[in-house]
């Protein structure tokens, strides 16, 4: 495995517009990768700030998650050692407000993960750990019986060793946090040391 691959892996998926009609922003893929990455980030689509900017999380969640993580910016933004794989690589626009009560985004478009997930994955043998960060993610990654975020966050690191389960770190996550203390008190501590050893491995 070379950075050759990786490369023009990533220069395809960036280039990708595959979807490019359903996007009302227009097309702007976010990945990072490097060869050597240790923790892949596996999240949902960019927001507007981040479409703007063209950073993955570079907007008030990501200051959230990175928070969580114990990661600083240097190393958040270090594709040799985190990587960062969205489930829809682009902005998908916004719900009606008729539709969701709230006009939030839209879910992930289904085009990205089928097409280009497995590909960048293979690019990563070094990955010792994955966030799966929001719903989309773990009924992507951490499939089985149906249970809430709630359940599979509160189960985090019961399961394979390599998957942990995060909610989706937006405003609304504060709410979350207040209602359920446990996951400030035991799952951040957790998140934290097995991100230490995954990065130290």
């Amino acid at each position: 495995m070379t950075d050759e691959p990786l490369a023009a892996l990533l220069g395809r998926i960036r280039a990708c517009t595959v979807c490019a009609q359903h996007l009302p922003l227009g097309p702007r893929p976010i990945v990072q990768a490097g060869a050597a990455a240790k923790i892949l980030i596996i999240g949902q689509a960019p927001g507007t700030a981040v479409h703007a900017s063209g950073v993955p999380w570079d907007d008030p969640s990501g200051d959230r998650l990175r928070e969580w993580t114990g990661l600083d910016r240097k190393t958040f933004y270090d594709p040799e050692k985190v990587a960062q794989m969205p489930m829809g690589f682009c902005y998908p626009g916004k719900v009606p407000a008729k539709d969701s009560g709230s006009g939030g985004d839209a879910p992930p478009r289904r085009e990205c993960a089928p097409l280009w997930h497995a590909p960048l994955r293979a690019e990563l043998g070094a990955v010792r750990l994955t966030l799966l960060v929001g719903q989309y993610a773990q009924a992507a990654y951490a499939p089985g019986p149906k249970v809430t975020l709630t359940e599979r966050v509160r189960a985090a690191g019961t399961g394979p060793a390599s998957l942990f389960a995060l909610p989706h770190p937006s405003w609304r996550s504060t709410i979350w946090m207040r209602r359920n203390p446990w996951f400030e008190a035991d799952v951040l501590p957790m998140l934290r040391a097995q991100v230490r050893e995954a990065l130290s491995g």
